[in-house]
């Protein structure tokens, strides 16, 4: 078998059509030397022996070389013939040599013997050979069919070519012997022919064995060409044979060294091809008989050679007519085991399909046109109750409801006048028991079958996912929890409502600290809580109305008529009243947004339910501004409340747009250490000059940073370019140290891999990690305690400095303080302005600071403005400050300035 089924290699085929021309090259080369008996007899001889020689080599060679790619009865079919090749071209040699004038050179050890076996050795190559599916009686076939073609050639050669010169050749074992060469390539030739279908059909392409079998034929030429000049003593014409010789090896050079392609789709051949191949054997012994008759009658007589070969023909046909007897049985009896097999397939078949029929989850039933019931299958008894033989020539439109009678007859109507026409129908069928199910029921049209002669009815009881799907519908469109419509099918209800033109107005309803009752008496409490909430919404509202669950810990309800502001007052008084949660009593409050539809205004999508879905989110604005107002109160729609949104949602794409464009700049606030009087470092501070607006105020868009995600690759810019602007800074001057400080959002304290992004941007930027301090508020650190000290010993891992921003304003414990591995305290602006104004922040700021002393901790004022602040922040110990005293947040190039002058802060 061959290793692979190689892929058209283009290289290789440029080399072999290289490798034709060259051989047809030298081919006429030696041809025009040969025939024209250049230089001489002698030279000629030379040039016959010694490219006999060559080919038979480069023969043996080609056909070992082409050995190697296969492996199996592929390798040993191709060497075994490279090898009788070789004894063949080598058995020729030795002829040439002894059929002219002695040649001086070495003697070579072969003879006769040698060239039989080389002949063997080929038949043997070429019956090993893989092919297409043979058996071993087709390989003795072609044998005995190259025979009989040898044999009527030989026959027919001897009575028109031989016979005529009778009296010049003796007959007798050397007559005999001069035979056996040209019999042998004829039968071999016949196996090569033979071969090629089997392997055009077993590798796509038998290309290589057609060149095998031309050369084979070129053999069988040169071989009855030097065996007819033998036995008529004349070798005039033996350098036409050599040609011969040489133009077979040329040919099964080029054969053997084709590359080997992929299997490619076989062009099919006609009957008469196949049909010609087995008939040419019997051709051939017809034209052997015609010539044996015609020898007879000019003749009168007999010979002993036609009556051998006669008899050899007569052998070998009954030896082939036992081959065909053997073939015959054995496909006689491959036949009846398969028809046998066949059979008792189809019955077994048949009873499957019995048994399936019976036994099927779904009722058959043949019904004639007018519905009277042919056959019913035992199936109705098991999924309708009924017994089959008792429905049996009854009409099936009488056995339904009248409303189902009449659509199986209308549909049965619809199929009866088209053959093997098939419709499908839902209708109710009565149970035996009187309960009515819902059945499936396909109606195709067999009339014209003559096995049905019907239309058959597959009927399935489909009850339960009738069910099934009545409850998927329910619960696709309600809460699980409240039972209460959801956000789907308030906007279909809202959607239909505003079709009709009804003056629809929905209420959006939001508790207020829901997520505290969550957070403390865990989830299953507030489940509780949600449903009783949907029940007192509920009974404030009429049976017509619609209260749906949006999600959470918000609801709405849909109202058609006035009196919208009473049903929001009675939903928020019902709420007043403490809800009881096992042994707790819970005070719920509410935030309600009413939205009517005259106030929908234009809406740009045609999509029917889009009106709808402006409604909803106008009472959701509403209900915002509800909540913005302290909550506990509702809000009615008003258009200006969709123009803060729509500046809003303004406001976020262009912060989008000059995020991607690079409007955003840093601008810097030097921290001064307070004794030294020198400018130590600096608070990155981002600030947005937006094209059109001029500069946005950061407590315009950092809050849309934050809420939208934005701030976290905005984060990881104002972090980048602050590491890199200190670089720079720093190598200007000399290497100077110098602290950046950066602030971090509770967005991207809260990412699982922020850490890694800070290590990152310290290696991109060069940064020394001493060097940063990130800085973040008491409501970042205290909001998830475990999490965040795992955060915080993650960033203080890489080796920079954590700081808390605006501490006192939010309710760090001292617990905490000692655990989180802090550097600074960043004390707030608000304590700092009223220094030596309130005699308690007075004190509560000195308390910080001795705070950060005793826990080993730096300190840094903000905010400072006046010399008395300064003042008073020395005399207490605090060794670093930040105000508009020293500076303001200045551009890069001016607060480079300040670091790299070395400017001391004002005495």
């Amino acid at each position: 078998m061959p290793v692979s089924k190689a892929a058209p290699d283009p290289i290789a085929e440029r080399r072999w059509v290289r490798l034709c021309v060259t051989v047809g090259a030298l081919f006429a080369v030696l041809a025009v030397l040969i025939g024209t008996g250049a230089g001489g007899p002698g030279t000629t001889r030379a040039i016959c022996l010694g490219s006999v020689l060559a080919g038979a080599v480069a023969a043996a060679a080609a056909c070992l070389w082409r050995s190697r790619g296969f492996t199996g009865r592929a390798r040993w079919g191709w060497t075994t013939f490279g090898v009788g090749l070789l004894s063949w071209g080598l058995s020729q040699f030795s002829f040439l040599r002894q059929a002219g004038p002695p040649v001086e050179a070495t003697p070579l050890p072969v003879g006769p013997g040698l060239g039989m076996l080389g002949m063997a050795l080929v038949a043997a190559g070429l019956l090993i050979l893989p092919s297409a599916s043979q058996p071993l009686v087709n390989r003795i076939r072609s044998v005995l069919d190259g025979l009989l073609i040898a044999a009527s050639l030989v026959l027919v050669g001897w009575v028109f070519a031989i016979q005529p010169l009778a009296d010049r050749i003796p007959v007798g074992p050397p007559f005999y012997y001069a035979l056996v060469y040209p019999l042998g390539g004829i039968v071999l030739a016949t196996i090569a022919v033979y071969m090629l279908p089997q392997q055009r059909n077993r590798h796509g392409c038998g290309a290589h064995m057609a060149f095998i079998a031309a050369g084979l034929t070129a053999f069988t030429i040169a071989e009855a060409g030097y065996a007819y000049q033998g036995l008529i003593h004349d070798i005039s014409a033996g350098r036409t044979a050599d040609l011969g010789w040489l133009a077979g090896y040329a040919l099964i050079v080029i054969g053997a060294a084709r590359p080997r392609t992929r299997p490619v789709p076989l062009i099919p051949l006609s009957a008469s091809v196949g049909t010609g191949a087995v008939l040419l054997p019997y051709v051939a012994v017809l034209a052997a008989v015609g010539a044996t008759v015609l020898f007879h009658v000019q003749s009168g007589g007999s010979h002993p050679f036609v009556a051998f070969t006669r008899s050899g023909l007569i052998l070998l046909i009954i030896g082939r007519q036992l081959l065909t007897q053997l073939e015959n049985r054995d496909l006689t009896r491959t036949l009846e085991a398969r028809v046998a097999d066949r059979t008792a397939e189809l019955y077994a078949r048949e009873q499957q399909f019995h048994a399936l029929v019976q036994h099927s989850s779904d009722v058959v039933t043949v019904v004639s046109p007018e519905a009277d019931v042919i056959y019913q299958s035992e199936s109705v008894h098991r999924v309708l109750g009924y017994v089959p033989r008792h429905l049996t020539g009854r009409r099936l439109t009488q056995l339904l409801d009248p409303a189902s009678g009449h659509r199986l007859a209308q549909a049965m109507r619809q199929v009866a006048g088209r053959p093997y026409a098939t419709t499908v129908l839902e209708l109710t069928v009565p149970h035996r028991d009187g309960r009515p199910r819902q059945a499936e029921m396909t109606i195709t049209n067999l009339l014209d079958d003559p096995h049905v002669n019907g239309l058959v009815l597959n009927t399935r009881d489909i009850s339960e996912r009738m069910e099934l799907q009545e409850q998927l519908v329910y619960e696709a469109y309600h809460d699980p929890l409240t039972r209460l419509a959801n956000r789907a099918l308030f906007r279909d209800r809202t959607a239909a409502a505003l079709d009709r033109g009804a003056d629809a107005t929905v209420l959006h309803l939001d508790l207020d600290g829901f997520k505290r009752v969550n957070d403390s008496l865990g989830h299953l409490a507030g489940d509780q809580l949600l449903v009783q909430v949907a029940d007192r919404i509920g009974a404030c509202v009429r049976d017509t109305d619609l209260v749906a669950r949006f999600g959470a810990d918000e609801f709405g309800v849909l109202l058609e008529d006035d009196g919208t502001d009473e049903v929001a007052r009675r939903i928020l008084d019902n709420l007043e009243t403490p809800i009881v949660i096992g042994a707790r009593q819970i005070h719920v409050r509410a935030s309600i947004g009413l939205a009517g539809a005259d106030l929908i205004g234009e809406v740009d999508s045609d999509h029917p339910g889009e009106r709808a879905e402006q409604l909803m989110r106008n009472a959701d604005l509403a209900m915002h501004h509800a909540k913005a107002a302290g909550g506990g109160v509702f809000a009615r729609y008003r258009t200006r409340m969709r123009d803060g949104l729509i500046e809003r949602l303004e406001l976020e794409s262009d912060l989008r747009a000059g995020l991607e464009r690079g409007d955003l700049r840093l601008h810097y606030q030097p921290t001064v250490d307070l004794e030294t009087h020198v400018v130590v470092g600096f608070e990155a501070l981002v600030r947005w000059s937006h094209p059109t607006r001029g500069m946005i105020n950061p407590l315009d868009f950092i809050p849309i940073a934050e809420a939208t995600g934005l701030i976290v690759p905005l984060g990881r810019w104002v972090l980048h370019e602050a590491c890199r602007q200190a670089v720079a800074w720093t190598t200007a001057a000399g290497g100077r140290p110098l602290k950046m400080s950066v602030n971090v959002s509770v967005r991207q304290f809260d990412q699982p891999d922020f850490a890694e992004t800070v290590a990152a941007v310290l290696a991109e930027t060069g940064m020394p990690a001493d060097r940063l301090c990130l800085e973040m508020t008491e409501s970042v650190l205290m909001s998830d305690t475990e999490a965040n000290l795992e955060q915080l010993v993650r960033l203080k891992a890489l080796g920079l400095t954590l700081a808390i921003d605006d501490f006192g304003t939010g309710y760090s414990s001292l617990a905490y303080l000692r655990r989180f591995p802090v550097d600074t305290l960043k004390i707030d602006r608000s304590f700092v302005e009223r220094l030596g104004v309130l005699e308690d922040d007075t004190a509560l700021t000195d308390t910080i600071v001795r705070l950060g002393r005793s826990l080993g901790m730096a300190t840094v004022a903000e905010g400072i403005e006046e010399f008395g602040q300064l003042a008073a922040l020395r005399e207490m110990g605090c060794g670093f400050a930040q105000g508009y005293y020293f500076s303001r947040p200045v551009p890069a190039a001016e607060a480079g300035r300040l670091f790299l002058e070395g400017a001391e802060t004002p005495a």
